[in-house]
């Protein structure tokens, strides 16, 4: 196998791509996927959600776990580290109230998440010090988050090639894990097992 990209050139016995269906469908490959693993990757989308952040002083929140049916803002944790300082709630934009949020201005989105920690939090969370957005749709390497979004009828039709080899391609990455599908521990998972599957082909 040759893999080759613009600044690399590596010959291997096997490859493990470790990408999202709707990434590893821009690569090229020579000679083509399957109809099933093209199907795959052209139909699996990545999910809409947007992380944001909001910095305090301190954490003055009894507890940073909040969810909501009204957003924009559906989810928040606690996020501060151990020794408290500073103070951070971290919260997703997801789905349709993704795709509306990322129409306004940074001021007004800021604004709508303040309105809705202050919502969930008090006053104290009317003036976070700092905040941050991470626009997982708009991020060249993720295209989305936190999964691929499977439409009706496609898990059972063109799920099964998710994990399938082909030829001396093996595919990793969260999308693929049976455990904790779409978090960083699915991505450990797949990890794992795509390791024993090639050392078992060596």
């Amino acid at each position: 196998m040759t893999v080759v990209s613009d600044n690399v050139r590596v010959s291997a016995n096997r490859v493990i791509v470790a990408l999202p269906p709707e990434l590893a469908d821009r690569i090229e490959y020579r000679p083509a996927l399957p109809p099933e693993r093209r199907r795959l990757d052209r139909r699996v989308k990545q999910g809409e959600l947007i992380k944001v952040a909001a910095v305090y002083d301190r954490p003055f929140w009894r507890a940073g776990s909040v969810v909501s049916l009204e957003g924009p803002v559906n989810v928040t944790y606690d996020d501060s580290p151990r020794d408290g300082r500073p103070g951070v709630l971290i919260g997703f934009v997801g789905g349709d109230l993704a795709r509306r949020f990322d129409d306004g201005s940074r001021r007004r989105r800021r604004a709508a998440v303040v309105q809705d920690l202050v919502r969930f939090f008090g006053r104290q969370a009317a003036h976070p010090r700092e905040y941050i957005e991470s626009d997982w749709p708009d991020a060249r390497w993720s295209r989305g988050a936190p999964v691929g979004v499977y439409g009706p009828g496609e898990l059972t039709g063109v799920g099964p090639a998710i994990r399938t080899p082909v030829r001396r391609i093996h595919w990793a990455g969260t999308e693929t894990s049976t455990y904790w599908n779409g978090y960083m521990d699915g991505a450990v998972h797949s990890g794992e097992r795509v390791a024993e599957e090639v050392a078992a082909r060596l």
